[in-house]
C-alpha cells in the first residue's frame, strides 16, 4: 500500500496466518499498540534498567512495636469530627482528649503509667464544651494549654507524678474569640506566648503572664485549618479553606505572600521546616492525598508534588528537626496507631554514649520573653547537649525542672507612678522545693550485624519515634 506516495507499510502474514509468529521486536510492538508495524525503521535495543540505591543513615534502621502491656489502654478517645490529633506528649506527661458528659475534658498520664487507665480516672475538664485541641508549652513540661467549643481557651498547670484528683480551676482564662477555638500553639522562643486560632477566622496571641492579647491577626477570609511558626519565631504559616497557604508578619499583621496549596477541598496542612522551606499536605481536584515541598519565595511553584493514595483521611505531618524526618500521619489510616509507641533499632554494638546518634536537641529554656519577641527580638531556640547532661536511666527519660506558671493580671486603673513601680519590682519566681533532678536521656543498647567482611554496618542516628511528635 502507498502512504501519500512515500512511505510503503505492509502488513505482516503472522495478522492473517495465525500459525507463523512475527519476530520478537515486531510482536512486542503489536502486543502494546496492535496496529501495523513499519518493517523499514530501525529497532531500538532494550535499554538495561538499573537501579542505585541511595545512600542513607537510615538504612539499617527498623521499628519494632511495643507489647501490649506497655501501651495505653481503656481509653475513650473523643469522637469530635475535629480535624486534630487530640493528644499532646512532651518528656513528661501524654496528654488525651477524651469523652465527657456535661463539657470537655482531657486526661494526662504520666509516662511511666501505662496499662488498663482506670475509668474514674481523674481528668482535666473546666470547659463547658468539648474540648479540640492541646498543646503542651516547650519551656515548662508542666504546663499546657487547650482551645474548646465553649470559646475560651484555658492554661492548665500540671502537678509532677500526675493528677490525684479531677482539675478543674485553670491557672488562667484566656476570653477572646467569638466562636470555638480549634488550634492552640505556643511560640518556640519566646516565654509563655502562645497562637490561638478559632471558628471567628481570627488568630490572637497571647501574653499567658499576663493573661492580655498581645497581636490579633484578621487576614483570613475562611476557617483556619493550621498554623505553623518558623524555627526562630519570626513568621508564621497557615493553611485556610480558601485552600491558600499564608506567610504572615505576626508583628505587622501583614501577609507577605501567599498560594494555592492544593486543589482539593479538604483540609490542608502545612509546617515550616529548620532551614526555611516549606511542606504542605492536603488533596489534589480528584481526592488524591498529596504533599508537596515549596521554598518561602515561589510558594505558588512547588519543588515536588507527591500523591500518594486516595484515602479521605487528613494527613497531619510530624517533624524532627534533629534528623530533618517528617513522619505523615493519616487520620484514620493503620501505618501509625494511637498511643502505640514505636522504638527505632541500629544495628551497631556499643555500650558507650554515641553523640552521631544523640545530637544537641532543643531545651527546656526560653530566648525570649514575651515582650523582647514584641519589641522586634528574633533568636534561635536554645538547644541542650545530651552527652553533657545525659544519665543513664533504666525505663526512661528524667525531665529537668517543675516551674510554676505565674500569671501578672496588669491594672488598667493604675497610676503611671503605680505602673512603673510594678516593672520595677516584678513578682519573683518561687523556688523550687526540693533540687532539680538531673537531665537524662536514654542510651539503649543495641545489637551489631557485621557483614560478610567482618565491617560494622556505618549507621548514623538512633532515635525515637512517637505518634504524635513526642521529643525523646
Amino acid at each position: 500500500m502507498e502512504v501519500d506516495g512515500t512511505t510503503e507499510i505492509k502488513r505482516h502474514s503472522s495478522f492473517t496466518n495465525p500459525t507463523k509468529r512475527a519476530p520478537i521486536s515486531k510482536r512486542v510492538g503489536r502486543e502494546r499498540c496492535h496496529s501495523y508495524h513499519n518493517s523499514d525503521a530501525a529497532v531500538e535495543p532494550p535499554k538495561m534498567s538499573f537501579r542505585v540505591v541511595r545512600s542513607s543513615k537510615f538504612r539499617h534502621v527498623y521499628g519494632q512495636a511495643m507489647k501490649r502491656e506497655q501501651c495505653y489502654d481503656n481509653i475513650r478517645v473523643s469522637k469530635s469530627s475535629w480535624d486534630s490529633t487530640f493528644c499532646a506528649v512532651n518528656p513528661k506527661f501524654l496528654a488525651i482528649i477524651v469523652e465527657s458528659a456535661g463539657g470537655g475534658a482531657f486526661i494526662v498520664l504520666p509516662h511511666n503509667k501505662v496499662g488498663r487507665i482506670p475509668a474514674d480516672h481523674p481528668l482535666v475538664g473546666g470547659h463547658k464544651g468539648p474540648v479540640l485541641d492541646i498543646a503542651w508549652c516547650p519551656h515548662n513540661d508542666n504546663v499546657i494549654a487547650s482551645g474548646s467549643e465553649d470559646c475560651v481557651v484555658k492554661v492548665w498547670q500540671i502537678p509532677d507524678g500526675g493528677l490525684s484528683r479531677t482539675l478543674t480551676e485553670p491557672v488562667v482564662d484566656l476570653v477572646y474569640h467569638q466562636r470555638r477555638v480549634g488550634l492552640v500553639l505556643w511560640h518556640p522562643t519566646a516565654q509563655n506566648v502562645l497562637l490561638t486560632a478559632g471558628s471567628d477566622n481570627q488568630i490572637a496571641i497571647w501574653n499567658v503572664g499576663t493573661g492580655e492579647v498581645l497581636l490579633s491577626l484578621d487576614c483570613h477570609p475562611d476557617l483556619i485549618y493550621s498554623a505553623c511558626w518558623n524555627w526562630t519565631g519570626s513568621k508564621l504559616l497557615t493553611t485556610c479553606r480558601d485552600k491558600k497557604i499564608r506567610i504572615i508578619d505576626p508583628r505587622k499583621g501583614e501577609v507577605e505572600s501567599e498560594a494555592i496549596a492544593h486543589e482539593g477541598s479538604k483540609a490542608s496542612r502545612a509546617i515550616f521546616l529548620k532551614h526555611g522551606l516549606v511542606f504542605t499536605t492536603g488533596f489534589s481536584r480528584m481526592s488524591e492525598r498529596q504533599y508537596t515541598l515549596r521554598t518561602p519565595d515561589e510558594l505558588s511553584e512547588p519543588i515536588v508534588t507527591v500523591e500518594i493514595d486516595t484515602s479521605n483521611g487528613v494527613m497531619f505531618p510530624l517533624y524532627d528537626p534533629d534528623t530533618n524526618l517528617i513522619y505523615l500521619c493519616g487520620k484514620g489510616d493503620s501505618v501509625i496507631r494511637y498511643f502505640e509507641v514505636v522504638s527505632m533499632t541500629v544495628p551497631r554494638k556499643s555500650e558507650l554514649f554515641q553523640e552521631d546518634l544523640y545530637p544537641d536537641t532543643l531545651s527546656d529554656e526560653a530566648s525570649l520573653t514575651a515582650d523582647e519577641w514584641l519589641a522586634g527580638e528574633d533568636a534561635e531556640p536554645c538547644t541542650m547537649s545530651l552527652k553533657e547532661r545525659a544519665l543513664v536511666v533504666q525505663g526512661g527519660y528524667v525531665a529537668g525542672r517543675a516551674t510554676t506558671l505565674t500569671v501578672t493580671k496588669r491594672n488598667a486603673l493604675a497610676t503611671p507612678r503605680e505602673r512603673d513601680a510594678d516593672e520595677r519590682e516584678p513578682t519573683p519566681a518561687p523556688a523550687p522545693a526540693t533540687p532539680p533532678p538531673a537531665f537524662a536521656a536514654v542510651v539503649v543498647s543495641v545489637t551489631t550485624i557485621p557483614d560478610s567482611s567482618g565491617c560494622v554496618p556505618s549507621v548514623q542516628p538512633l532515635y525515637f519515634v512517637f505518634f504524635p511528635g513526642e521529643r525523646k
